[in-house]
């Protein structure tokens, strides 16, 4: 059960059961852990906006995010405890899936009110969650925890009121990503096999892996998927489509090996031709829009090229000839793996046009490097790299007037957060 990150979630039933199954009416107020406590008082000068849920929820969210930690060990101490028969669903050691389901169940719940963008995010975990072996049932045990952990540490603020709040926004959520896992169901595989035909390691800690999957994967150049390593059961870790989707059914992603990255190591290091790792759903929104003629903008530090490469190719494969700026950024020239791939795709098409920014050359961040060209204001912006990057880029873009609504990137929970 996870969120997605930017480097580098079911059966076929409609509803759930027990605690959190939906209701016509506002459900009860639970009794909370531990004795009732008064909610804090606000100024009176402060006017909050949003739903009156959404409010109690935001308040909730500001009281805890000091103690994230404490409240992520308690949640899964309750739900392990509570639910043993959970704990199989989660992979061995739990440092790095620790935080991602509780994390996206508290992004999901502020941006509440978010409608259109909250809908997407769900469904795609909903579909998401079909490979860990999720089913409807278990989201009643997984909302019970996350409750019990809320009243345990909002000390401050938590009252029937706010408990009432979190219990329906929790059944709006648990809904809306069964639903989607229900309908995904119907026509896809909840994972998929895929042997690994081609492993070119590029530079000593980037590779660059070509996959043949067993059956059929549908996927949209810019978005990505989730992969599993058979030397590391149950943790997946998401990766970009490094192309569009071709004729031979073959899929490509450029991988980097991080520090104490326990599946970018065994992909980087490890692989060869002939394993089989396996892929979840394809997922995300960083797409192209094929019903304008917007020229596109588009970013991609380091291994965040490889959607950008997507991008190209889907643009050139519908024969269009929309202007297509891409800059990629990297910290050497060393660190310029696909460079030449890339000046190659430019050299075939005249509306193409590549610029490597180099951080310790041109001491100036990949997004700032904008600044001198464009103007940009008609384009439609794409970014894919590491969170810094990404955030940073979202300010310059904003800055040289293109709208947030024509800003695509890779990050669900940033697009969440920009979206609102």
């Amino acid at each position: 059960m996870d969120a997605p990150t930017t480097t580098s979630g079911e059966n076929g039933m409609s509803g759930g059961s027990g605690w959190f199954t939906p209701r016509t009416e506002p459900s009860a107020p639970l009794p909370p852990d531990s004795p009732e406590r008064v909610p804090a008082q606000r100024p009176a000068s402060v006017v909050e906006e949003g739903s009156a849920d959404a409010i109690l929820i935001r308040r909730t969210l500001a009281e805890i995010a000091p103690i994230a930690d404490k409240v992520t060990s308690y949640f899964y101490a309750l739900l392990f405890v509570r639910h043993p028969e959970l704990r199989a669903l989660f992979p061995a050691a739990m440092d790095g899936q620790r935080e991602r389901l509780l994390k996206a169940l508290l992004t999901a719940a502020e941006h509440l009110d978010n409608t259109s963008v909250l809908v997407d995010y769900l469904q795609g975990l909903g579909r998401g969650h079909r490979k860990y072996g999720t089913r409807a049932e278990h989201y009643p045990a997984v909302g019970e925890c996350l409750i019990g952990a809320l009243s345990n540490y909002a000390a401050t603020v938590w009252s029937p009121e706010v408990e009432a709040a979190w219990v329906r926004a929790y059944t709006t959520i648990s809904q809306v990503m069964i639903d989607a896992a229900a309908a995904d169901e119907l026509r896809s595989p909840a994972w998929w096999q895929a042997e690994i035909v081609t492993h070119d390691l590029r530079t000593p800690d980037v590779a660059i892996l070509t996959v043949r999957p067993g059956q059929p994967y549908p996927f949209l150049a810019g978005q990505y998927t989730s992969v599993e390593t058979p030397w590391w059961p149950r943790v997946w870790r998401h990766y970009s489509f490094a192309s569009a989707p071709r004729s031979d059914g073959l899929l490509t992603f450029h991988v980097k090996a991080v520090p104490a990255g326990w599946v970018s190591n065994a992909l980087v290091h490890r692989a060869r031709p002939g394993d089989v790792v396996r892929l979840g759903p394809p997922t995300g929104s960083m797409t192209v829009d094929h019903t304008t003629d917007s020229g596109l903008l588009c970013l991609g530090g380091g291994t965040g090229i490889a959607p950008i490469k997507a991008l190209v190719e889907d643009v050139a494969e519908r024969g269009e000839r929309r202007p297509v700026d891409v800059f990629y950024g990297a910290r050497t020239d060393h660190d310029l793996y696909d460079i030449d791939t890339m000046l190659r795709l430019q050299q075939s098409h005249p509306w193409l046009s590549v610029r490597a920014v180099i951080d310790q050359q041109a001491h100036v961040q990949l997004p700032d490097a904008l600044r001198d060209y464009g103007p940009w204001y008609e384009y439609d912006a794409y970014l894919s790299g590491p969170p810094g990057m990404i955030r940073s880029g979202i300010d310059t873009l904003r800055d040289i007037g293109i709208p947030s609504n024509r800003i695509r990137h890779d990050s669900v929970e940033e697009l969440l957060v920009v979206g609102n």
